[in-house]
């Protein structure tokens, strides 16, 4: 199922022993677009203070009840390392709330191979990570580098520039809830096609600038008008998915 990234602001995060806070953002891979990060707003439970949560902790949300439901503590939960979520996480800052809930950092393997709730544990050997890690348990190529987490309030609004020009700014994006990957960008383009909403998929995305505020793509604006029409109103199923790569020449993720 498909759900719109911007409709899980609110949801009430709900641990083994009671509620903690709700969700305030979602922090993102910009090379794979995949969800890392919940950022939870903790309210006054722990005066304003904003935690980290893996998505792969959570249960499917609950619609209905507007919920998730996490298998951890409040205990442990509020023992997490304090992170400033208004400046960019780093690696280093990652791996230090994997280290606090002993879980196995998504740059080790497959992030959501576990089932929901259940991340692997800390690989038990050489408690520092891999080789090479430095001791620190991320590798040292990436530990220098940048982790490219993005915010998806953040880039909500960030313009689209086509291969020949503006087609619009980014009004949402669509969530696959089960692999917690960005599956389309859902496009406004009423400053050129009046109007109207279009989706585009992040694979062909070139680049995300925080300077310009700007999302790049190897796409032409007419490529993009001619795409299958896109109603919000409307569920995006399987059958608009199929005619939609299809149309791009893109394989279909689900294969």
């Amino acid at each position: 199922m498909l759900w719109n990234a911007s409709s899980l602001t609110g949801y009430t995060i709900s641990t083994t022993d009671g509620e903690i806070g709700a969700v305030d953002d979602l922090l993102f891979d910009d090379q794979d677009w995949t969800i890392r990060w919940l950022v939870v707003d903790t309210g006054s439970w722990l005066s304003g203070r904003k935690v980290l949560l893996p998505p792969a902790a959570c249960a499917e949300p609950v619609p209905a009840t507007r919920l998730l439901n996490v298998g951890i503590s409040r205990q442990k939960v509020k023992d997490s390392p304090a992170i400033d979520t208004d400046a960019p996480v780093s690696r280093v800052q990652e791996n230090d709330v994997f280290g606090h809930y002993g879980w196995q950092p998504y740059w080790f393997g497959p992030p959501y191979a576990a089932a929901a709730g259940m991340l692997a544990p800390i690989p038990a050997g050489d408690p520092a990570g891999s080789p090479g890690s430095g001791g620190s348990g991320v590798p040292e190529a990436v530990n220098r580098g940048d982790p490219h987490l993005r915010s998806v309030a953040e880039v909500t609004g960030y313009y689209i520039h086509a291969s020949d020009g503006d087609i619009g700014y980014v009004e949402d994006f669509l969530l696959d809830a089960e692999t917690w990957t960005l599956r389309y960008v859902v496009v406004d383009t009423k400053n050129w096609w009046p109007g109207k909403q279009t989706l585009v998929s992040p694979k062909s995305f070139r680049a995300v600038s925080w300077d310009e505020r700007v999302v790049t793509t190897d796409l032409t604006r007419d490529r993009i008008r001619n795409a299958p029409e896109f109603d919000p109103a409307q569920t995006v199923d399987r059958a608009y998915e199929e005619r939609f790569h299809d149309y791009y020449g893109y394989a279909g993720y689900w294969v």
